[in-house]
């Protein structure tokens, strides 16, 4: 996927951090930076295509099919995963270059049919409505996708995954919370994949304390995009941002589908993710944890050997649900 890896800017430093520059007014509205959009590809090696999700509230999802089509044997179809974009809630879109490409390199690399979401974003609209959108578009799993040209005729419905990366991952785990006790047919979702799953809390981890000139995510920016997403009054303890402190873990976790929890140890959240992972096992979830990759957050986006090593992980986890499924 040299095409897509050549699209991708280059690594930003806190100097010129995309989340540094969202300007904050007096009336509680921001300005957000600008972030160059791709259109969908109708050529390549991975094609793409936007379709409405709920046209009253503007949310669409933009569907990545490798070209040509081969999935490995024995499989005769595609996986289909369900991706959210990061962006602390605040930030980015489906076709924002880095994510773009991104979901291009991973839909060729698993290979998988990607199915990116293009949900609502704070502050005009403070979480749960990512959430809502979200479970929205597990809904379109179970109601329309089977419709879908492309799914129909290379989607295998019975293996579809809900994935995130950083805020992403964060509603990743929030849409399995809230849909994990549905019947999807003809769709089932095989599993959950939180890449650097963005979370937080009042108390600060190690890793946060450190992260004040983070190139990635400073604490600063860090802090911004939280005060940006929580519903209004709320601090960083409340359950959407600190599940493990907040969250009713009876009720929230029993029948989770199986995790990948992904992470790398210059990322100032790998504390939280890490507790996250511990958290999760306690609680009776199976899950297969790669919290120690190298490199920074979405680190991914911006350096080929770690958008390798995160579908590598991706492909093996896909690729263990199916054998489940078989066998």
């Amino acid at each position: 996927m040299g095409e897509a890896t050549a699209a991708a800017p280059p690594a930003p430093e806190k100097s010129t951090n995309l989340f540094m520059q969202i300007a904050v007014h007096p009336d509680g509205t921001i300005t957000r930076p600008f972030v160059p959009d791709a259109p969908p590809s109708a050529t390549g090696p991975v094609l793409s295509r936007d379709v409405p999700l709920d046209a009253s509230l503007s949310t669409s999802l933009r569907l990545y099919l490798p070209n040509p089509v081969s999935p490995p044997p024995p499989s005769s179809k595609l996986p289909v995963i369900l991706y959210f974009h990061g962006g602390g809630f605040v930030l980015f879109s489906t076709g924002s270059v880095f994510y773009h490409a991104s979901c291009e390199a991973m839909a060729a690399a698993v290979p998988a049919i990607v199915v990116s979401l293009d949900y609502r974003l704070a502050p005009e609209h403070r979480l749960p409505a990512a959430y809502d959108d979200a479970v929205s578009a597990v809904l379109w799993l179970r109601d329309a996708a089977a419709g879908d040209p492309w799914i129909a005729a290379h989607g295998d419905l019975s293996r579809c995954f809900v994935m995130g990366s950083s805020s992403g991952g964060n509603m990743a785990f929030n849409a399995g919370v809230r849909t994990k006790g549905l019947d999807l047919s003809p769709a089932a979702v095989r599993g959950l994949m939180l890449h650097q799953p963005y979370l937080g809390g009042v108390a600060r981890t190690p890793s946060e304390e450190k992260s004040g000139d983070d190139a990635m995510l400073p604490l600063e920016a860090n802090d911004k995009l939280w005060s940006l997403a929580l519903p209004a009054g709320a601090d960083r303890d409340h359950e959407f941002s600190n599940p493990v402190k907040a969250m009713a873990a009876a009720a929230g976790l029993t029948g989770l589908p199986r995790c990948l929890v992904t992470g790398s140890d210059g990322d100032p959240l790998i504390d939280r993710q890490r507790e996250l992972v511990a958290w999760l096992r306690e609680h009776g979830v199976e899950v297969v944890a790669k919290t120690d990759f190298a490199g920074s957050h979405a680190a991914e986006l911006f350096v080929k050997e770690t958008a390798d090593e995160l579908f590598a992980a991706v492909r093996a986890f896909v690729s263990a649900a199916g054998d489940v499924v078989n066998h």
